[in-house]
């Protein structure tokens, strides 16, 4: 690790930014021709398996990589390197313990698990997708020691890997075995061999990361603390955050076992036109997942720098961090919502030409869900926040009174015939603005320097209602002016995303809400501060 530089916060953002930004790409090339492929019966195939694997994965992992990150900044920001090792041996020792369950369950008990989500037919592809539990586990213990030593690059190559790998091996695959005449559950299962194929490939980067850049850090004069007081530590700190963040993985799980059942026993659907009710559902929630995938590459970094703030009674230093991933998630949250939200029908016909009906089904679900990834981005935010300060029950409990709520009005609307999978999206908007208003609160009551909400969202929020309506108005404008068939439509939805971007940008530096010094943060900041004359 001699070698390593250690990032700044900014630095480390912007590491995981432009890795999160290649990762997307790749996901994107990956999933929007896979949902193609598969229709809206086949995604509900793949979205079952994945859909229980995050879900035990975040059991397995979660809090884990960020409780041992944090243990190991801590150490290291004090010069403790025997104590830094035995963190990170200890910690292993965990990650394959339940990385070893979590796969053992997807491969032992695939059945149940098939038949606990009300969708029998995802037999194979949970049990494509068993070996990766334990592969993730294991690379997860590697990222956090790079991550408590806030570098970045090791986590955002292998995530690469892994998005890579994916894309080449998984729907190549999926695309032959449809070709080939095998029903969409198989289909599925391809897909999802590429999943496991990238989560092999990406672990076996990290363990050769480790080994070659571990060098003298490792060793030092320090005693450390026992293997019981750091288990303790890193399951005091893991469990809340695991919990935590479960949470939307729970909320998924139990999204899809509400929805899939409440169509089935109170609707009196087959197992087969339930599924593929709610793949028009599952086809919008790729592009909600999308403004909140940008969340980990601040995450990642805010962690490790707030609590070695914190540790140092560094208060102005914490409110700089956490201003400033503020302002970030305002920034690119809002205007990614809207954005969503306004161009709902457009987008989902340009991505998906060959299942029309699909995506025009999809719309009213994407319009809702557009507003819905605002409260995501805030709640995840907010959740890094308090964690940092040690407060890792807080979001437990705001997770659990929205995903009560989530669950109450899924149960109530779904199962309503004249609403049936038109109440889901409401339901995950309701679920969501609710966690991140008490997540709000709660920070403010929580920092020395206490933010101000009305200026870190204001201006976004009106440079994203006018890049809204000039979304709105140019493909307007356009699809009444212009004549043909999925190639007016495209040029149409790709003019207006331009323009809506355009007009965002504009008000950016019109409205000055980015300053000189968020910008000396970034590599060439100042040259771009002079070039947009920003003070």
């Amino acid at each position: 690790m001699s070698r390593e530089r250690k990032q700044s916060f900014m630095g480390g953002v912007t590491v995981m930014a432009i890795s999160t930004v290649f990762v997307k790409i790749c996901g994107a090339l990956y999933k929007i021709p896979l949902n193609n492929i598969l229709g809206d019966e086949g995604v509900t195939h793949f979205m079952s398996a994945y859909n229980i694997y995050a879900f035990l994965l975040t059991l397995s992992t979660a809090g884990l990589p960020l409780a041992l990150s944090k243990l190991i900044s801590e150490a290291d920001a004090t010069g403790r390197r025997t104590q830094i090792r035995r963190c990170f041996h200890t910690a292993m020792g965990l990650f394959v313990a339940l990385g070893v369950a979590g796969t053992a369950a997807m491969l032992l008990l695939t059945e149940q698990l098939a038949g606990a989500v009300h969708n029998s037919l995802a037999y194979w592809p949970i049990k494509a997708l068993g070996v990766s539990v334990l592969c993730v586990s294991v690379m997860c213990a590697y990222r956090g020691f790079a991550q408590g030593r806030q570098n970045m690059v090791p986590t955002a190559v292998s995530q690469f890997i892994e998005a890579f790998f994916k894309l080449v091996i998984g729907l190549p695959l999926a695309g032959y075995l449809i070709h080939a005449g095998q029903p969409l559950e198989i289909g599925a299962a391809g897909a999802i061999v590429g999943v496991s194929a990238g989560t092999v490939l990406a672990m076996l980067y990290m363990v050769f990361n480790y080994r070659k850049y571990r060098g003298p850090i490792m060793w030092g004069t320090d005693v450390p603390q026992s293997h019981a007081v750091i288990v303790r530590r890193l399951l005091g700190l893991g469990i809340p955050i695991t919990i935590g963040q479960a949470g939307m993985s729970l909320l998924n799980l139990a999204d899809q076992t509400i929805i899939l059942g409440q169509l089935q026993n109170v609707l009196g659907l087959a197992e087969r036109e339930a599924a593929a009710l709610y793949g028009q559902y599952t086809f919008s929630n790729t592009l909600f997942n999308l403004p909140a995938a940008f969340l980990p590459a601040v995450a990642v970094s805010l962690i490790p720098a707030v609590s070695v703030a914190v540790a140092r009674r560094d208060h102005r230093e914490v409110n700089r961090v956490v201003s400033t991933s503020f302002r970030l998630i305002a920034m690119l949250a809002l205007p990614a919502g809207v954005g969503l939200s306004v161009l709902a029908g457009p987008i989902l016909l340009l991505l998906y030409p060959a299942r029309r009906e699909t995506a025009l089904a999809a719309t009213y679900h994407l319009q809702l869900l557009g507003v819905a990834s605002i409260f995501v981005c805030v709640m995840l935010l907010t959740n890094s926040i308090m964690q940092a300060h040690g407060k890792v029950r807080l979001p437990i409990y705001t997770m659990l009174i929205g995903g009560a709520v989530k669950v109450a009005i899924n149960y109530v609307l779904v199962g309503n015939p004249s609403v049936n999978i038109k109440g889901a999206p409401i339901g995950t908007v309701v679920c969501y603005a609710l966690i991140a208003a008490l997540n709000l609160c709660i920070v403010h009551g929580l920092l020395e320097r206490k933010p101000n909400y009305a200026a870190i969202f204001l201006k976004p929020l009106l440079a994203s209602a006018a890049m809204g309506g000039a979304a709105w108005a140019v493909h307007g404008l356009l699809s009444r002016t212009l004549s043909g068939g999925y190639a007016k439509e495209s040029l149409c939805t790709l003019i207006a995303v331009g323009a809506a971007a355009l007009v965002y940008l504009i008000l950016v530096v019109a409205l000055r809400m980015i300053t000189r010094e968020d910008l000396k943060l970034v590599p060439h900041g100042e040259a771009l501060a002079r070039l947009l004359h920003i003070r």
